[in-house]
């Protein structure tokens, strides 16, 4: 295939994207400086730059407290440039795969959520991902969407790192416990999208969901990355589970993320493997070479 245009090539999927990919596949990932996607007409030239095979959009404005009272930049990165990128594709007739949320739902949701459930997000991230899902939905038929949750890596800004790094500084770590998740690993979202790019040109296109199998709460992933580390020889804290009401923050986040893989098994033979042997894999990596 041709080569791949990636957005957020320095973040935690873009940067598993752009290490994992195999020889025969070229991605090519501009940096902020190459590619402003807060200019729609940036966008259309770099789409137009090349005979690109797909585009594959990983970059977003991920700082979901600081996007309540920055809202007009959540919009423009996570809703604008989607749509520029969608009509740019379209005009081009290339598919564009484009990496959403769990924030698009409200979390009110007694079980895991499936592809074609009610979205309403409950503040402006969510909000802003649900414009950019919107936004390649009518500006591209051949797209996917491939929503994901709670990810975490050896790399870049999340719950993993910042357990550890506090772990390290405390003997007592406070940590909500009724809020439901998947975490996912950002090496195997990656590996979900090198799965479908070679498939990308002819479909099936559409929504789907990729996290890690099983489920957890924010306390219990923190109790699992403490006895990981612990098995590398690192004092853990005393992990104690709060509620949601007792950590206040900017923004609300749903109670409930789950997401059903089922459709992306049925329709791309993709499995995820359980989140617990996917956070060993990144525990591993950040402390058993400093103990």
């Amino acid at each position: 295939m041709g080569p791949i245009l990636v957005t957020g090539g320095s973040g935690q999927v873009g940067g598993a994207l752009l290490r994992l990919a195999p020889a025969d596949i070229e991605l090519v990932a501009p940096d902020r400086l190459q590619l402003d996607l807060a200019d729609p007409g940036a966008i259309a030239a770099m789409v137009a730059s090349r005979p690109w095979a797909a585009v594959v959009h990983c970059a977003a404005y991920t700082a979901v407290d600081r996007a309540e009272a920055d809202i007009v930049a959540a919009w423009q990165i996570n809703a604008l440039a989607p749509a520029a990128l969608a009509a740019a594709t379209d005009a081009a007739g290339i598919p564009l795969l484009h990496l959403s949320t769990d924030y698009v739902f409200d979390g009110t949701k007694g079980g895991f959520y499936v592809e074609d459930d009610r979205v309403a997000p409950i503040g402006v991230y969510g909000a802003s991902k649900e414009g950019g899902e919107q936004a390649v939905r009518t500006g591209n038929p051949r797209h996917i969407i491939l929503r994901t949750a709670w990810v975490v890596s050896a790399t870049g800004h999340n719950f993993i790192r910042t357990m550890l790094r506090l772990g390290g500084e405390r003997t007592e770590l406070r940590v909500v416990a009724d809020q439901l998740g998947c975490p996912t690993s950002a090496d195997d979202i990656a590996r979900a999208i090198l799965t479908i790019l070679p498939r990308i040109g002819a479909g099936p296109f559409g929504t789907y969901h990729f996290v890690n199998a099983g489920e957890a709460s924010w306390h219990g992933l923190a109790e699992a990355v403490f006895a990981r580390a612990a098995a590398h020889g690192r004092a853990a804290p005393s992990v104690v589970p709060i509620a949601t009401r007792d950590y206040p923050t900017p923004a609300a986040r749903p109670a409930n993320s789950r997401l059903s893989t089922a459709k992306i098994t049925r329709d791309y033979r993709i499995t995820p493997r359980p989140w617990q042997t996917a956070v060993h894999d990144i525990v591993d990596a950040l402390v058993k070479d400093r103990t």
